[in-house]
């Protein structure tokens, strides 16, 4: 049986999902693997770009979606941002993502449901929903551990905030 976790955000402003992200940035650990879905404009890579400034990414971060993946370099480790919307499961597939997956860095995915199949057990879910103006609702899921404990964590420093 696999152990789980939730918490729920209310985000009113870049600000705040600025503090989020160096929420989540404070319990990384490296091969930790972050996925990220939502809405077309949800904030996506907002966040993303959010949690690269948080464990010291001092390049720009935009979005992969063309390129597929881009990787950074951070204080502490390497981080890779990925975009698979514009790819099927067996391109995806083909790109050899376990390498990423289980490596020296943490990686987001963006739009993560679409290789589904293809992510690790264990990871941290993210969905963003845009609730209206700057308002955004994060649903963060913890599958495995350590996951579902630092959603207990995340829980205990502001659910609902």
């Amino acid at each position: 049986m696999t152990i789980k976790g939730q918490a729920v955000f209310t985000i009113r402003n870049e600000q705040e999902t600025a503090w989020l992200a160096e929420r989540i940035a404070k319990l990384i650990k490296p091969g930790a693997v972050l996925a990220l879905d939502g809405d077309l404009g949800a904030g996506k890579t907002t966040f993303s770009q959010k949690f690269a400034k948080a464990i010291g990414v001092n390049d720009v971060v935009n979005s992969p979606t063309f390129t597929i993946i881009k990787e950074y370099e951070g204080a502490s480790m390497p981080f890779y941002h990925m975009d698979v919307y514009r790819l099927s499961l067996e391109e995806a597939y083909d790109l050899g993502l376990d390498d990423y997956f289980y490596g020296s860095g943490v990686t987001i995915v963006e739009w993560a449901s679409l290789i589904e199949e293809l992510l690790p057990p264990e990871r941290l879910e993210m969905y963003i929903a845009h609730e209206g103006g700057e308002e955004r609702n994060i649903r963060i899921t913890g599958i495995g551990e350590p996951y579902a404990s630092w959603c207990g964590a995340l829980d205990e420093m502001g659910a609902g905030k």
